[in-house]
């Protein structure tokens, strides 16, 4: 991904998680059981830390190859691990909580993939 659509990509993460944040703290708050309400805690957190995580690579030199590709498995990760979360609170589908690892295992990848970005050698 590029850096302006990573830029963008964080910023609606980022907007969502704070706004699904205020939902379940003020509008699911007294609907939902404990163990629903810390599962949607938990997709909230983990989407507003891998948005942070995007702004972060946003900022990053343009000659690490591989921070486009960190930037999307973890844009994909957190839409996936948090949206999975988020429907199957409120769709209370349980069957969803099997797609959950898949977004976090996309998350995995991304922060490998950052940890291994190196800048190219010049003359090789």
């Amino acid at each position: 991904m590029n850096r302006d659509l990573t830029l963008r990509i964080a910023a609606v993460l980022g907007g969502i998680a704070v706004a699904a944040g205020a939902f379940g703290a003020h509008a699911l708050k007294s609907t939902l059981n404990a163990a629903d309400l810390a599962i949607w805690e938990t997709a909230v957190r983990y989407q507003a830390w891998h948005a942070l995580a995007l702004l972060g690579i946003a900022c990053l030199p343009r000659d690490l190859p591989r921070a486009g590709v960190a930037a999307l498995c973890m844009a994909l990760g957190a839409i996936v691990f948090s949206g999975s979360l988020y429907a199957l609170v409120l769709l209370d589908q349980r069957w969803l909580g099997a797609v959950t690892p898949l977004g976090g295992t996309a998350m995995i990848v991304g922060w490998v993939l950052l940890a291994t970005a190196r800048r190219p050698v010049p003359g090789s």
